[in-house]
């Protein structure tokens, strides 16, 4: 963020404080994923959860259930370094594939809009007239 756009957050988290403390532990996420080894981020981990946990926020003792359930999961990310991202590209290519398909009743019409738009195949125009 540059200076203006921290200034106005200390402003917003002043006159929203819950709101404003929800972000505080939202960022404090990337301090989990700044960690250099395993070890280090296990213990960023840790703390962000006591703090999510202490916090009089429902919302985010909810979030902090749902780490925990997945605790093995984003910890694993600092053994491997693999995220599941190609994976969420492809969905997204697949679901718009989906909605440029209206109007085909089969599913090879379907398949083919996926495979056109997966592939990024690009056709020549074709002329109306010659």
């Amino acid at each position: 963020m540059n200076e203006q756009q921290q200034e106005k957050l200390i402003e917003l988290s002043k006159k929203y404080q819950k709101t404003g403390r929800a972000f505080r532990m939202v960022q404090s996420l990337d301090v989990v994923y700044a960690g250099s080894d395993r070890t280090e981020s296990k213990l960023a981990f840790d703390k962000l959860i006591l703090w999510l946990k202490r916090s009089r926020l429902q919302p985010m003792k909810d979030v902090a259930k749902t780490l925990l359930k997945h605790e093995k999961e984003i910890l694993e990310y600092f053994t491997a370094r693999l995220t599941n991202a190609i994976s969420e590209g492809i969905n997204s290519l697949i679901q718009a594939g989906k909605r440029k398909a209206r109007g085909f009743h089969t599913f090879k019409g379907y398949s083919t809009m996926i495979y056109l738009i997966c592939n990024k195949l690009a056709f020549a125009p074709i002329p109306l007239f010659t």
